[in-house]
């Protein structure tokens, strides 16, 4: 087999029907749109999630998907984190000076995940309970 010899399969390729070319053709005058409607005329289609009138599927369902504008200036620091800024006492202008948050953050909260060996005093910052018991079993204190 050559790529010359190559060929469809007979009947598999079928001209397109030529309407619109008379009445002796079989498919003249409304070339097989039938008579009115609007199906009949040029550019008689509707959008796309058109349902007749009645309110589409897309705008019966509800929107999903929500961003919490809170998370835009506040982010959680993990312990471990804590441990590789030279300082005892660590606050936000300490952490964003060590690159650790942006500049727009303006609440931070640590997170109890790695482990904690300095004895760190946190200032200004919100800890949970589990960071707490581990902060302060370290040696360390917080300050509200």
């Amino acid at each position: 087999m050559n790529l010359n010899n190559i060929a469809p399969a007979p009947g598999a390729n079928k001209s397109a029907k030529r309407v619109g070319r008379g009445i002796g053709s079989g498919s003249g005058k409304t070339s097989g749109r039938g008579h009115k409607g609007q199906k009949s005329r040029a550019g008689g289609l509707h959008k796309r999630g058109f349902e007749g009138g009645q309110m589409p599927l897309q705008r019966r369902l509800p929107k999903v998907g929500f961003v919490s504008r809170n998370s835009l200036c506040s982010t959680e620091v993990r312990l471990d984190v804590l441990v590789s800024i030279n300082s005892t006492v660590i606050d936000l202008v300490t952490l964003k000076a060590a690159g650790i948050v942006s500049k727009n953050i303006l609440k931070v909260k640590i997170i109890n995940s790695g482990n904690l060996i300095v004895a760190l005093t946190i200032r200004g910052l919100s800890v949970t309970d589990g960071a707490k018991k581990v902060i302060e079993a370290a040696g360390g204190m917080i300050k509200e």
